[in-house]
């Protein structure tokens, strides 16, 4: 994408994986973060949301911590800002669409903020179209999970909005009650993220038909 640019601001957070064509609010308050979407506004509003690994806590620990570099993953997604509010003390309430995966080659040090030379690789919205077979298989395994609210919201998304393909494949990533590191691994699976979707969500109903510690003993179970 040679319209993209090589180098990146990235926001890694704990609990937030972006996907394309999804908003996202963000209060920014952190000096470092501050002066990240003071520069990123006066350039091309672009900003990577990433997402931190592992014990990313410990580097945290002490103020002298305070600007390390915990573990990222190598994928993420930059969003543009699509709305900014200036609000006292320099913060900022910013409101970021998902436009592009990407994978992270190498940080750059040079600023308070972190910063990449990333390659773009965006996942083509026809990537994501769903043969009918694999709608199907979403949707049987959504109603299985989620019950009567995901047969409204599939109604309201499908039906009504005509979500299809890519909008309603990162819609659903985005939004479902999963984990972060559930939604990390959808995300990673690029042009798979129907398939894998589908196969997280599956298996979080098998977790819960076995219960606690695999025992069987899931909500519907006999004591």
């Amino acid at each position: 994408m040679s319209d993209f640019p090589r180098i990146i601001p990235l926001f890694p957070l704990p609990n937030l994986v972006l996907f394309p064509g999804i908003k996202v609010p963000l209060h920014i308050f952190e000096p470092r973060y501050k002066e990240m979407v003071t520069d990123a506004s006066a350039g091309d509003g672009l900003i990577g949301m990433i997402l931190l690994k592992g014990e990313w806590q410990q580097d945290y620990v002490t103020q002298e911590s305070y600007h390390a570099y915990p573990d990222i993953f190598e994928v993420g997604c930059a969003g543009r800002i699509e709305e900014l509010v200036q609000l006292p003390e320099g913060r900022f309430n910013v409101v970021l669409q998902g436009i592009s995966e990407f994978r992270v080659k190498h940080e750059m040090r040079e600023r308070s903020y972190r910063q990449a030379e990333v390659e773009w690789c965006p996942v083509a919205h026809e990537a994501l179209d769903c043969d009918s077979e694999t709608l199907e298989g979403l949707r049987e395994v959504l109603f299985s999970y989620f019950g009567a609210p995901a047969q409204e919201a599939w109604r309201a998304l499908v039906e009504e909005r005509g979500f299809h393909g890519a909008e309603l494949i990162n819609f659903l990533s985005f939004h479902l009650d999963v984990t972060p590191l559930e939604k990390q691994t959808i995300l990673e699976a690029f042009a798979g993220r129907a398939d894998c979707l589908i196969d997280v969500l599956s298996f979080k109903l098998e977790e819960r038909k076995l219960g606690p510690a695999g025992t069987g003993g899931g909500p519907d179970s006999v004591q």
